[in-house]
């Protein structure tokens, strides 16, 4: 069975950071792309970062370039998310996603496993 577990999430002030993971066991980890969502309250969820299999590729959204970083370690079946300068308008839940099959890492629909989520708040 397929688990994506994400952790690191919490409570933080503007301006400050924050590192989130994503640990997959069970998951051929490398064969996957990765991508990072989050959701606000009321809001759909969205796209914030992409890797490719290998890790050679990544893709930001415009609201998170330059301030959030995606990585991963293969050999430990986990991805990271790390996030600088955060703004209480990046406060949602952030999911992890893996994708077998993707053109775009934006597109949502492909993803084809999810995390349950962890919280990230940031005060004003």
């Amino acid at each position: 069975q397929v688990q994506l577990v994400e952790s690191g999430g919490g409570l933080v002030q503007a301006g400050g950071s924050l590192r989130v993971s994503c640990v997959a066991p069970g998951l051929t980890f490398s064969s996957y792309t990765m991508g990072w969502f989050r959701q606000a309250p009321g809001k759909e969820r969205a796209f914030v970062a992409g890797i490719t299999r290998t890790g050679g590729g990544t893709f930001y959204a415009d609201s998170v370039k330059g301030r959030f970083t995606i990585s991963r370690d293969n050999a430990k079946n986990t991805v990271y998310l790390q996030m600088i300068s955060l703004k209480p308008e990046d406060t949602a839940v952030y999911y992890c996603a893996a994708a077998k099959s993707i053109v775009f890492m934006t597109d949502i629909g492909k993803y084809d496993y999810w995390g349950q989520g962890t919280q990230v708040s940031v005060s004003s």
